[in-house]
Formats: structure tokens, C-alpha cells, sequence
């Protein structure tokens, strides 16, 4: 049964059920039962109802419960709007026929069912997401600190939970230090909630000031000494791998502000970064270290013949090896190549295709081809340029990202499609790119893939560790058929960075609490790309030390930031504040999990 299908069915339960309990939402005009009169919820209740935001009937009591769909109801008319606009900014959409059942959908998840009672950590969920509350960084540590049934509290339920503690919504029920998060809310509890977080001041303080649990700010982290504290190295718009001498500067840098891992490109543009046989054999050069930004696709061949033989990444695993730091090559391409770039013109074979038979994607100002990754001869190039990094360089690990996978809308080649056919008893791959079917068929293969990427790191470094740097997994399997869910349940990651480039601490908090994020902490080193800036586009030190807090309170393995030049730029800092705030972020020295 589809969602929408199944919220019809709750919300007919639902009326049923409140009518029968002599609670459905009437006319306000009615007077309240005498039980309300000596009651600390007596004036909250009066105020919503002139306010017709909530309506009983005489004879409800404050001790009766409510349901989802009410409460919802109830929000969605105390903050009118909110939520849609909320929803909006983020980009979020809910499968829902109603906004009170998208709303449920949002607070609650899977847990969202319209005519069940509601519960008091629930009405809470709901009242924060329904009027767009800000979330806390510290969520755990927040309910930790005031609750001693803090532990009772379900994941999907904690951060508005948190956040609404924090603007002092929450109101207790037999003590301020027990929230009874899985008691059913009664209607006084609900009314409570929503007087408190009323932006009439008149009606919040109808609520007496000992209902209503204090907050306390908590103190900082303490940083953990054993994290993943790594940073991405790029060639673009950035000058640190451009010679020895910037290695040296930078990675000692980091080394005293406590870093531990670096994760260089040495796969991007079209040519690797370090010197490389099964490049030149195939592309024609054996490294492009330089690219040339004005001539797509082509090195700064000036540039790459005044470095003559110089091998960035031995450089790098020298510098770094010394100073503590882990080296992880990052393969930052991966399918993704320039479309009229070298790979592209000799080999058009190993393209992949859209269906009206293109091959390009721009990605900005630049067109963008795709490798096949189905395609034999594709595969063999990337294992043999992967076994020859891993085997020539004394690396920690070796790392796939984004890329390493496939935009939805290629895969009709006719490589491909042949394929295809051959296992589906001659038939056509579907016209439509997001089909399911299409879809898992796609994402098995380059699942299968990475099993061989896998086996061929570990055959030539059994200590190496596979590393990978997606999207979020809902997104990164419908758009790049990366299914790396799977890829993880199958052992072939050994450490997970999820990118969350978000400048919104709640829509950042949300993708870490996602299901697959959630799993793959339990697993293995799981660990939050963090945003530290890009060109035109600087990332204030407090968002980036809020989010490093909100990182370590849900317990992930750390954090790496994109990327090291980017931690220097602002415009409203100094580099001395901005270096300043990494040493209050990274105080002591740290090992990376395994």
C-alpha cells in the first residue's frame, strides 16, 4: 500500500476514534469541562481555543490523549506556512496527500501513524519540525545533561526533542529531570507545548514557570583521541601540490594543528598526478599534474615540462609519513572524464551514451564525458592504473568518490544495451532512466565492480584500507547509482566519509540520521565531509566548528574537509582567528579508528 493510500486509511481510523473519545477538533464557542478549571493547563487551553488553534469539546479532560493527525492539524495552524517554506529552502519533498500527513512523514518517519496517539517526544518532533525550530549541535549531550530517562529517547524523535528543550518548549510531566519521551502526550501536554512555543508572549505565559524544564547551555566537547581528521588535496584552486616546497609548508601546518590524514587527487581531469605507466600507455602522458582551465581537457604541457619528472605523491607520502599523517590517494575523477580531453578522443569506444545518443554532461563551464563502467576494457584501465598505485606507493589507503560511479541518465551505449539484453531475454533497457529494475541493474554492476576494486587493493596492500567519499545513499544510488549501502554490507569499504555540504544545520543533521548513514556507523569508520569553502564562497569558522560538534555528538569517526586551501579563506577572518579555531576544534592529537 503507497504512503498516500495508507495515510487515507490512519486519518478514517483517526476521525473515528476521536469522535468516539469525544475529542475531535469542534468549535471553540464550546466551554471547556470544570476539570480544566483548577488545572495549570486552564489558560494555555482557553488561549488556543479563542486563538482557534485548538478546540475541545466539554466534556474532554486534560489527562485524555490526542492523535498524530490532530497535533499535526493543530501546528500546521499555529505556525501557517512555516513548514512548506522550511521544506521549500531544503528542497524536501513527502509523498503525502495532506500537509498534516507530510508533516508526520517529516517528524516521524517511519514511525508516523495519523490515528495513533501520540506521544509526548513525539508532539515534540512534530512541533519543532512543523515550526522550522533549529536544531542543536549537541542533541545527545543536551538530553544526557537534563534527563535521566535521556536513554528512552528514540533516534527519530531526538533532535526535536533537543531543539525544543532549547527554546524551553518542553513541559514536564512528573519531574523536570524525566521526560517520559514514550508516554502518550496528553492534551495538556500537547496544549503546554504549543502555548510555549507561541510567539504571543500573552499566551506562552499562561504556562507557570515550574511546568516548564530549564536549559542549560552544556560545555564544549571534549575532543576524542581517536578520529578520522583528514583534508582533501586538490589541484585546483589551490597551489599545494604544486611543488615540494608548498607540500612541506602545508602538510607541516597540518601536522601541528593536529590533523591526521591527507587524501591527495591523483585521478582528475583526465590524467593521473603521479608518474604513471598504464597512463601513458593508454592516454599518451604519464602524468598531468597541471591542468590547463582555459583549454578543457588538455595539461599545461609549459607547466608539466618545467617539473620534468617530479613525482607528486612520493613527495607527499615522504613529507607526511614523518609527521604522523596517513596518506589516502583519492581517485577524484573516477568515470568522469574531460569530453574532448585526450582519454575521450582515443578511446570514444569506452563512452557511455544518453538516449538520444549524446555523450555529454557540463558540469559548470566544462562538458563532461562518462566512461563506461560496464564496458571490459574500461575496467581493466581503472584496476590496472589502481594495482599500479597501490603497489608502487607505500600508501594507507586508496579512495573513490562521487564519481566512481554513474549519472542515471547514461548506460544506453550500445555496449551496454547489448549487455543488457543478453540477461533480459533480448528486451530494450526501459526509456525511462529512473525505472527501478533499470536502476538496481545498473547499480549491480558497478557494485560487482567494486568488488574487483576491493580485491585488487588488498592483493597488493593487505593494510591499505578502501575508502569512499559518496553522496548521501538515497541520493547517491538514484543519481550516480552508487549503491554503497550494499557496497558496505558485501565488506568492500573499509572506511565511509559521507559528503554533507550543507550550509543548514538542521538539513545536515537530518542526512546524518538518514538509515544507511546510520548503519554503516555501526560498521565500520564512518566519518562527515565537512565544507570548508570554495572559491567565492568562504565557510565561517562557526559553522564549521558547529558542525565538528553535531559530527562527534552522534558518535561518527570524524571529519574531513574540502579542502585544504579553503581553510584558510575568508573574508571576514584572519588566517591567525582561522587557524585559531581549528586548534580549539583539534586540541590534542588523535589516532584514526579501524
Amino acid at each position: 500500500m503507497g504512503k498516500g493510500r495508507r495515510f487515507a486509511s490512519l486519518v478514517c481510523i483517526s476521525l473515528l476514534w476521536a469522535m468516539a473519545m469525544n475529542l475531535f477538533w469542534l468549535s471553540p464557542a464550546k466551554s471547556l469541562s470544570p476539570l480544566f478549571a483548577d488545572h495549570w493547563s486552564n489558560g494555555c487551553v482557553q488561549s488556543l481555543a479563542q486563538q482557534g488553534i485548538l478546540s475541545v469539546s466539554p466534556t474532554a479532560r486534560p489527562a485524555d490523549s490526542i492523535t498524530q493527525i490532530d497535533f499535526a492539524n493543530a501546528v500546521l495552524t499555529a505556525f501557517p506556512g512555516t513548514f512548506a517554506e522550511a521544506n521549500e529552502a531544503l528542497g524536501l519533498e513527502f509523498d503525502a496527500p495532506t500537509e498534516a500527513e507530510a508533516l508526520l512523514l517529516a517528524a516521524l518517519g517511519d514511525n508516523a501513524q495519523a490515528g495513533q496517539r501520540i506521544l509526548r517526544s513525539q508532539a515534540l518532533s512534530v512541533l519543532t519540525t512543523g515550526a522550522a525550530i533549529p536544531y542543536q549541535p549537541d542533541a545527545r549531550r543536551i538530553l544526557r545533561d537534563h534527563f535521566r530517562d535521556s536513554l528512552l529517547v528514540r533516534g527519530y524523535t531526538r533532535e526535536g526533542v533537543a531543539a525544543a528543550l532549547a527554546q524551553g518548549y518542553v513541559i514536564a510531566a512528573d519531574s523536570p529531570d524525566r521526560l517520559n519521551p514514550n508516554r502518550s502526550a496528553t492534551l495538556a501536554d500537547a496544549a503546554g507545548f504549543l502555548c510555549r512555543a507561541s510567539q504571543d508572549a500573552a499566551i506562552a505565559a499562561t504556562i507557570p514557570d515550574e511546568r516548564v524544564v530549564p536549559f542549560q547551555i552544556p560545555p564544549a566537547h571534549t575532543a576524542p583521541s581517536r578520529e578520522i581528521r583528514g583534508v582533501w588535496l586538490t589541484n585546483i584552486d589551490s597551489e599545494v601540490l604544486f611543488s615540494r616546497d608548498n607540500l612541506e609548508s602545508s602538510l607541516t601546518t597540518l601536522a601541528e594543528l593536529n590533523f591526521n590524514t591527507i587524501y591527495p587527487t591523483v585521478w582528475n581531469w583526465g590524467y593521473t598526478l603521479y608518474p604513471s605507466a598504464v597512463a601513458e600507455q593508454v592516454i599518451g602522458h604519464k602524468q598531468g599534474l597541471y591542468p590547463d582551465l582555459g583549454n578543457t581537457g588538455r595539461r599545461d604541457d609549459a607547466k608539466e615540462a618545467a617539473q620534468a619528472d617530479r613525482d607528486m605523491l612520493q613527495e607527499a607520502i615522504d613529507i607526511a609519513h614523518p609527521l604522523g599523517l596517513k596518506v589516502i590517494p583519492w581517485f577524484e575523477f573516477g568515470f568522469m572524464t574531460p569530453a574532448d580531453g585526450e582519454l575521450a578522443r582515443r578511446h570514444p569506444e569506452w563512452l557511455t551514451q544518453k538516449q538520444d545518443g549524446s555523450t555529454i554532461t557540463p558540469e559548470g563551464s566544462h562538458p563532461r564525458a562518462w566512461l563506461n563502467p560496464f564496458h571490459p576494457e574500461v575496467q581493466q584501465f581503472m584496476l590496472a592504473m589502481i594495482d599500479e598505485l597501490v603497489s608502487q606507493y607505500p600508501v594507507d589507503g586508496f579512495q573513490v568518490d562521487d564519481h566512481f560511479g554513474l549519472p542515471a541518465a547514461y548506460g544506453y551505449d550500445p555496449y551496454t544495451v547489448s549487455l543488457y539484453q543478453q540477461e533480459h531475454d533480448g528486451a530494450l533497457p526501459p526509456t525511462d532512466e529512473k525505472d527501478p529494475d533499470w536502476l538496481r541493474w545498473r547499480a549491480d554492476q558497478i557494485t560487482e565492480f567494486m568488488g574487483q576494486v576491493f580485491k585488487t587493493v588488498k592483493a597488493q596492500r593487505p593494510t591499505a584500507v578502501l575508502s569512499v567519499s559518496p553522496n548521501p545513499h538515497e541520493f547517491a544510488y538514484e543519481y550516480f547509482l552508487q549503491d554503497w549501502d550494499k557496497w558496505v554490507g558485501k565488506g568492500y569499504v573499509e572506511e565511509l566519509i559521507i559528503q554533507l555540504y550543507r550550509s543548514d544545520l538542521g538539513r545536515f543533521v537530518w542526512e546524518m540520521n538518514q538509515a544507511a548513514a546510520e548503519a554503516a556507523r555501526n560498521h565500520i569508520p564512518t566519518a562527515i565531509g565537512v565544507l570548508s569553502g570554495l572559491r567565492n564562497r568562504p565557510v565561517p569558522m562557526g559553522r564549521i566548528l558547529e558542525q565538528v560538534e553535531a559530527v562527534r555528538d552522534r558518535n561518527f569517526a570524524g571529519v574531513s574537509f574540502f579542502f585544504y586551501e579553503s581553510l584558510w579563506w575568508s573574508d571576514s577572518e584572519t588566517l591567525a582567528q582561522r587557524q585559531a579555531a581549528l586548534r580549539r576544534i583539534f586540541p590534542n592529537q588523535a589516532t584514526r579508528p579501524r
